[in-house]
Order: structure tokens, then C-alpha cells, then sequence
């Protein structure tokens, strides 16, 4: 009777008043984060997309094209060509640009899986630097990249045949393991970064003017990167998690940032080039032989190979 007593004179002994308090003051403060990150706006990172874009653009697809315009007597073919130190420069510049991406996002996103996805993306364009560096100076020895491995002309004839195994080999870390380890991480940064693009005010559902201007650029390098990457599957995927999450979202009446928005647009844009892309090369029957099966997209260098360098 007196300990009971003594709780009630004395709210914040364990279990009684003070200590509901406490749980209701955690549980408002909580909410209240919650209500914060979607009321909070972030500018548009116009830095960040310009340096991300830039970056795209002269080292990953200008890569291929340096390594081509460049006399090859500056690189010899035992030697790294100008593309691998483009491809060097990628590896270390995209994560980082990345991981600042994460910093300015308004929503917290999970450590753990931030670092386990740029550490997976370092290992997995890395594997590819060394697998694309070989199949790309083969070019200069005639290498055909519209046709398969086998069916190369300096390649076909090898001796011993288990030499050819092994150019099979390092097209598969090329083309399957490096890309696989390259962009899977790559687009789930971008799709997690995407999630936190959300305000419950409609005052940030546009884009500024800069933005707009980098939306042709953007969507015109990740048409390249779904294409040659050979990663429509993964891009989709990818395409239509953002859109139902915008559904959803819009639901719950929050409504896309800047940023956001940018990204979408790009993926849309990006999505009608594929399209387009696809239905030129339809009937191809080159293409069409290299590139079996339900889904077809061809790769930009194939048809590079093909029809321009071929006439030349």
C-alpha cells in the first residue's frame, strides 16, 4: 500500500506517469523527423548532375572514341590505352560523386547498403576496365564486334581451340560479370537516392531552367549506357519501381523535388530513345543474328562496326 503510494506522489518512478511521458515524447519527436524530411525541399544539385553528366559523357562514352582518335603509337597494344586511363579516372570519380549524391539526400538512407552497393560498383567496373581494354584494342587486329566470339575471323582459326575458351572468358567478365557487378549497384544508388526526392510541397515539383537543359544530355548518355551495357532488363526494372513509387507516393499526397523529377525525366527520355533505337534496327538481319531471343537491342558499337566502319 505505501509503495503505491509513493508511485503515485512520484510520477516518474518506473511505470508510472513520467515514464508514459517519455515514451509519448520519443514517439512525437519521431513523427515529427518523419514530417520534417517530407515537408523539406532540397534545391536542385545543379553541381553534382553537371559534374555527373560531364563526367558520363567524356569518360565512359567518350572512352571507346579517344582510345580510336589517338595515334596508336602513343599507346602501343601491350600497353593501357588512353580509353583504360579514361575507364581509371571513371572508377574513381563516379562513386565519389555518388556518395556525395547520398550526403545532400533530404531522407536518410541506409549506411550498410550505400557502402555494399559503391564498393560492389568499384569491383564490378574494374573487372570490366580489364575485359573491355583487351576486347576493344582486338579492333585493331580486325576483331568484329557484331559478330560472336566465335565467329570472329581472327579468332575462329585459333590453335589450340581452347584458346578460343579463353576469349570466351574474358567477353563473359566483360559483357556479364563486370556489367552485372557495374550496374546493378549503380542503378540501386540512383533508385534509393530517388526515394528520398519527395515534399509535400508542390512549390518544388519543378525544374529550373538548368535543370531542363540537362535533361537531353542525361537521357541521351543512359541511352548509351542501356544499349551498349546491354542492361534494358535491369533499366526497366529500375523505370517502372520509380514510377509505381511515384504512384504511391502521390497517394500519400507527396509530390516529387527537383531532383527527383530530373531523374525521372531522363529515365523517360531514355526509355523513348531505346524504343526508337529498337525499332530502326528491327529487321537488321546482321544484328538480328547476334542478338536472339525476345529481347532485342542491339549495341551501338555492333552496329558501329557494321555499317560505318565497315564502308571506311
Amino acid at each position: 500500500m505505501e509503495a503505491a503510494a509513493r508511485r503515485r506522489q512520484h510520477p516518474g518512478a518506473p511505470g508510472g506517469l513520467g515514464s508514459q511521458l517519455g515514451t509519448s515524447f520519443l514517439q512525437a519527436r519521431h513523427s515529427s523527423i518523419k514530417a520534417e524530411e517530407a515537408e523539406h525541399t532540397a534545391p536542385f544539385h545543379l553541381d553534382l548532375w553537371f559534374y555527373f553528366t560531364l563526367q558520363n559523357w567524356i569518360l565512359d562514352f567518350g572512352r571507346p572514341i579517344a582510345m580510336l582518335v589517338f595515334p596508336l603509337q602513343w599507346f602501343p597494344l601491350n600497353k593501357p590505352s588512353v580509353g583504360d586511363y579514361f575507364h581509371m579516372a571513371y572508377n574513381v570519380i563516379t562513386p565519389f560523386l555518388l556518395l556525395k549524391l547520398i550526403e545532400r539526400s533530404p531522407r536518410t538512407l541506409p549506411r550498410s547498403m550505400v557502402y555494399i552497393s559503391i564498393i560492389t560498383f568499384i569491383m564490378g567496373a574494374s573487372i570490366h576496365l580489364v575485359g573491355d581494354s583487351v576486347n576493344h584494342r582486338l579492333l585493331f587486329s580486325g576483331y568484329q564486334h557484331h559478330l560472336s566470339v566465335r565467329e570472329n575471323p581472327i579468332i575462329k582459326n585459333l590453335k589450340p581451340e581452347t584458346l578460343i575458351d579463353s576469349f570466351e572468358l574474358l567477353y563473359y567478365y566483360d559483357e556479364y560479370l563486370g556489367h552485372s557487378m557495374w550496374y546493378i549497384p549503380f542503378f540501386l544508388i540512383l533508385f534509393m537516392y530517388f526515394s528520398g526526392c519527395f515534399t509535400a510541397s508542390k512549390a518544388g515539383n519543378s525544374m529550373p531552367a538548368p535543370a531542363l537543359l540537362l535533361v537531353a544530355p542525361s537521357g541521351l548518355y543512359y541511352w548509351y549506357l542501356v544499349t551498349e551495357g546491354q542492361i534494358f532488363i535491369l533499366f526497366v526494372f529500375t523505370f517502372f519501381a520509380m514510377l509505381a513509387l511515384v504512384l504511391h507516393q502521390k497517394r500519400r499526397r507527396l509530390f516529387l523535388d527537383s531532383n527527383g523529377l530530373f531523374l525521372f525525366c531522363s529515365f523517360t527520355l531514355t526509355l523513348s530513345l531505346v524504343a526508337l533505337w529498337v525499332a530502326w534496327l528491327w529487321n537488321d538481319p546482321v544484328l538480328r543474328k547476334k542478338y536472339p531471343g525476345v529481347i532485342y537491342v542491339p549495341e551501338p558499337w555492333a552496329f558501329y562496326t557494321l555499317h560505318v566502319s565497315s564502308q571506311h
